[in-house]
């Protein structure tokens, strides 16, 4: 079952679903709400503290992209806790080169640098849609 909100997401987390995945259906599900005002909803409410400080951080700056790049005109108030921000930095990929780290230094949007998340450009990027005339799946 899909994740509803942000919170629904992390209790999935906690209960043993793999976090990119859990994070990546709730994206789905971000996106496919039809109004501002249901897109909204689902990360309004703040998720659960978990013991993982990069999690913490990481719902952070996901609710206060997704509010911004997809013009919710509001980012919910629990977003901006410091709870929700490292105090070293976090460098997503596997990659240690000093140059994976420049890179993801310059590229981070300003919601995960600001959090001390160090990531791809457009990290909540999915790929979706129908396939291209004469394609199947087979």
């Amino acid at each position: 079952m899909r994740p509803n909100t942000l919170a629904d997401a992390v209790q999935r987390i906690a209960a043993g679903v793999p976090q990119d995945v859990a994070l990546a259906e709730f994206v789905d599900t971000f996106d496919r709400a039809s109004t501002i005002d249901a897109k909204y909803a689902t990360i309004e409410r703040e998720p659960q503290l978990s013991r993982d400080p990069k999690l913490n951080a990481l719902l952070g700056a996901i609710a206060e992209d997704l509010a911004k790049n997809r013009r919710l005109g509001r980012v919910p108030p629990w977003a901006g806790g410091p709870e929700r921000r490292l105090s070293e930095p976090w460098f997503t990929t596997n990659s240690a080169s000093p140059a994976m780290r420049e890179y993801l230094s310059f590229a981070s949007p300003g919601e995960f640098a600001s959090r001390n998340i160090f990531t791809e450009e457009r990290p909540l990027r999915r790929a979706r849609g129908p396939l291209p005339a004469g394609n199947s799946a087979t």
